[in-house]
């Protein structure tokens, strides 16, 4: 088996799982925790790579033929580690960057290039909603005491949450109505959130914008954009699938 080694987690990456398998692709599939066992005909490895002596080990070991990338656009640290790995091992890498987010009219969107400003800006408000992941214990500490949290996360925070904070688990997608209804019962008066894209977490936009609701926008890491990053699912599975049966031609 020459297998192609899938960096998941998201809805994107299992579409990609879905459509590569399709094409006859054999398939591992990584996430970082299971939050929910995700639905991929794929073999799925979770708690990430140390367990197996490093990334390099493991493509190795399994003899990885190449690696996508359909991770969050904010995992940083893990989509430098795959593309440096994929140049040592001489494979090839194919990074989906689902693209950003657009401000529309109407949108107040307070632009923030990291947490440390975002701290800042966040001081004004009494109820505040984050969407953002998982927290640096520094933008939970540095919240007002008379400030009402509400934090929803996947898995639970790592972080230690204040007496005044409300952690609700929940994964999306989220739709407008039950968006709008956890807003309004809540009060927000700001929304914190990264710049994500996509369509299952958009909704809480679309409520803000027609609330009158500011959103405190994360601004994307900045990403080195190499041959090989597609902001365009289908064009990066063609060329995945043009490349693989070039090299591994599919029985007749």
């Amino acid at each position: 088996m020459n297998p192609v080694l899938i960096l998941g987690g998201t809805a994107d990456a299992r579409r990609v799982s879905q459509l590569l398998h399709e094409q006859g692709l054999p398939l591992l599939y990584s996430v970082a925790g299971l939050v929910r066992r995700p639905n991929v005909p794929a073999e799925i490895i979770s708690g990430g790579f140390t367990q197996f002596g490093g990334l390099s080990a493991y493509i190795k070991s399994r003899n990885v033929v190449a690696i996508i990338n359909a991770t969050h656009p904010y995992t940083e640290k893990m989509s430098e580690t795959a593309q440096g790995v994929a140049k040592q091992e001489n494979i090839p890498y194919w990074r989906f960057l689902r693209p950003a987010w657009q401000a529309q009219e109407k949108d107040h969107w307070i632009l923030c290039k990291d947490w440390l400003s975002l701290i800042e800006k966040i001081k004004p408000y009494k109820n505040v909603f984050f969407t953002a992941g998982q927290l640096p214990q520094k933008v939970l500490d540095a919240l007002g005491p008379m400030q009402q949290i509400t934090v929803r996360t996947a898995v639970k925070p790592k972080a230690k949450l204040p007496e005044n904070c409300h952690w609700i688990k929940a994964i999306g997608p989220f739709d407008y109505e039950r968006e709008m209804q956890l807003i309004r019962q809540k009060s927000i008066d700001v929304l914190v959130s990264k710049n994500s894209g996509g369509e299952a977490t958009v909704a809480k936009l679309a409520v803000a914008r027609n609330l009158g609701i500011p959103v405190l926008m994360l601004e994307r890491p900045e990403t080195i954009i190499e041959a090989g990053t597609f902001d365009n699912s289908a064009a990066m599975i063609a060329a995945c699938v043009r490349w693989y049966h070039g090299k591994f031609p599919p029985d007749l």
